[in-house]
Formats: C-alpha cells, structure tokens, sequence
C-alpha cells in the first residue's frame, strides 16, 4: 500500500506543469486517491488537521473544497448529532460522493453545496470552523476566496488551511500568509515545515 501510494505522488509530481498552469481542480477520476491520508506528511493527515481546530459537540464547520470529503467526515463526527457541517464543492461529482459517504456512515448533520470559492456562492454563515484543504492553488482568484472563507465565519473562528508540495499547485506558506493578512486573518497558530504546512487563521 505506501508504494502504491509512493507511485501515485511521483504520478502527481510528473502531472504538475500542465496541471499548475492550468490550475484545474482534483478530477473526481481520482477522488480516491485524495480520499486516504498520505503518509508522507503526518500534519497533512485528517487527524492531525482536526486536532488543531479545538473543535467541540454542536459547533457548525464549512468544508471548502471539500472533494470524495477525508475532512467531512471527520468534521461532522468531531461536532456531533448536534452540530452541523457543510461541504462545499464546484464538482458535482465530488458532492455525489461525499454524500453517499455520508450517508453510509450514517451520518445525518451534513448538508452539500455545489459553489465556486470566491464567487460570492457561499451561505452568510456564520460557521465556527473551517478547512481548506490543498484548495487553495486550484483558485483562480485565492484573494478572493480567503476573503469569502473569512466572511463566513464568526468572529473568533478558526479557517484550518493546509498546503503539501506534492500537490501540483502548492502554494507557498509565505504566499498564504501574505493572502490571510490580506483578507483580515490573524495567525494563531501553524503545523509542519516548508513543503507540509498547516496555518491555523482566525478571524478577530
């Protein structure tokens, strides 16, 4: 299993010029490779993403880009029966399969929006969580989006965002911090180093 998912980052590395310039989101074709945790990097692991968002039973969380949904599940196991998830997706295909995901793990507090970040697509919220997860490089406009994602919030609010540079559209941890500070975000706290990263931002 880790040399297949060896092969398969090397695959994503060798697809990166093309994909990079054309900054096309994850075909669902290949939803279940982003459905499992690479092992590669532990703070790119569900888990570990959670762990660093204090989330408690009842709070309500935005899944941005939420993709076949290796946070989604997680998330609405994390808020409990009482709390309430959202799983955003441009890619219906994507929302079909998160939600019967879901609906195989019975679990009953995720609602499915189909939606462009940054588009002004996004419900007013606010949610008290949020991920965006190897998402960001896929955006036309990133300025755009983390300024949405900082919207739906409520004041004191957590955005998890990660980045892996076996993505093919990696962005740099300067680069993301430089778009955070832009949209209003303030830095509480970060995971990992320079190819793996996890920025936890919160909206004051």
């Amino acid at each position: 299993m880790i040399y297949l998912l060896i092969a398969a980052a090397i695959l994503v590395l060798l697809a990166s010029g093309w994909r990079a310039a054309m900054a096309l989101p994850c075909p669902p074709a290949l939803s279940k490779l982003v459905e499992i945790d690479n092992p590669l990097f532990r703070n790119n692991r569900a888990a570990a993403i959670l762990a660093g968002l204090g989330l408690r039973r009842g709070m309500s969380a935005i899944d941005l880009g939420c993709g076949p949904g290796r946070l989604t599940l997680p998330l609405a196991t994390a808020v409990g029966p009482a709390g309430k998830v959202l799983a955003v997706d441009l890619q219906p295909e994507m929302l079909a399969k998160v939600e019967a995901r879901c609906e195989s793990a019975g679990l009953a507090n995720v609602a499915f929006r189909r939606a462009r970040l940054g588009a002004g697509e996004l419900p007013p919220g606010p949610f008290d969580r949020a991920t965006l997860v190897t998402v960001l490089g896929e955006l036309s406009d990133k300025a755009a989006a983390l300024a949405e994602a900082f919207q739906v919030l409520r004041p004191g609010g957590l955005l998890a965002l990660t980045e892996v540079v076996t993505d093919p559209h990696f962005q740099p941890r300067e680069a993301a911090m430089r778009l955070a500070d832009e949209a209003g975000f303030r830095l509480r706290s970060r995971t990992g180093g320079a190819l793996s990263y996890t920025l936890y931002l919160e909206r004051p």
